[in-house]
């Protein structure tokens, strides 16, 4: 089921109304996703797979590639909207999810549920389904109300699962939220840890303090994993040459990200479009 408000566009779909083609997902490629998981499920994000052991909310930016890898699990659901629905950038002082739930370079951002906790996400989702067939002047509000509320309370379970439910860990929260946005907004064109500590007027080593609470990861492989994330993308997903996606990724000398990519994955880029 799918609303659009002008050029507002708001969906819901249970995963069972699927087809199950192996790009079941592709004509939501570009929009911003949520999607209610039972436990049980299994699937493919990007190049990583899932078993989900509990009720689970997924939470994926546009071009994130997911696929499902069983099909016999009832009861999930799909929310889609494009930003012109909901900017996650553009309202984060409303939800503040920007860099965990969105955006976050840290972890797929999965939040496990409990029993609870899940009956109270499916009772918002069934709110959506059923206010999906009014056709008032209320409805595209109503559904950015509704939409919001799922999103707080998995913040809000996000934080308590993270240890940061306490009011003076909240500067912690932010501080790992901005370094987490700051590299997803400028991985592209800046590489170094110093760069990323200027832009939070912060000196490298403390901000690898600062990143251990939340990560064993440094700084540094936290930025270099993000791009060869997107290395990968662009090698399995689009037609761009080694060279032009070198350049993409702010590489001058193509030589040298060969071997980066070759040291990080273990396979050269060449190798690793023909795998994938």
């Amino acid at each position: 089921m799918l609303k659009e408000f002008n050029f507002k566009k708001f969906g819901h779909l249970e995963l069972k109304e699927l087809s199950q083609s192996g790009n079941e997902f592709g004509p939501f490629h570009d929009h911003i996703k949520m999607l209610f998981l039972p436990k049980g499920s299994e699937l493919k994000v990007d190049f990583q797979e899932f078993y989900l052991k509990s009720d689970s909310l997924l939470f994926l930016n546009p071009k994130v590639i997911i696929q499902a890898l069983n099909d016999d699990v009832q009861g999930g659901n799909l929310i889609f909207f494009n930003r012109d629905f909901y900017c996650i950038e553009m309202h984060d002082q409303e939800v503040a999810c920007d860099g965990i739930l969105y955006n976050n370079v840290f972890e797929v951002p999965f939040v496990e549920l409990t029993s609870e906790q899940s009956s109270d996400i499916q009772n918002v989702l069934q709110e959506i389904k059923a206010e999906m067939s009014n056709q008032d002047s209320n409805t595209e509000e109503m559904l950015r109300i509704l939409l919001k509320m799922i999103i707080l309370k998995a913040t809000r379970i996000w934080k308590k699962v993270h240890r940061f439910t306490d009011q003076d860990q909240d500067a912690d929260v932010q501080f790992l939220r901005k370094f987490s946005q700051l590299v997803e907004h400028h991985f592209k064109t800046h590489h170094s840890v110093s760069e990323y500590a200027d832009m939070l007027f912060i000196t490298p080593k403390n901000l690898s303090k600062k990143i251990k609470l939340l990560s064993k990861e440094s700084p540094n492989n936290i930025i270099k994993n993000r791009i060869i994330h997107e290395s990968k993308r662009l090698l399995v997903h689009t037609t761009l040459t080694v060279k032009e996606i070198a350049y993409q990724l702010n590489y001058d000398d193509v030589a040298y990200f060969i071997r980066f990519f070759s040291k990080s994955t273990g396979y050269s880029p060449t190798a690793f479009r023909k795998k994938f």
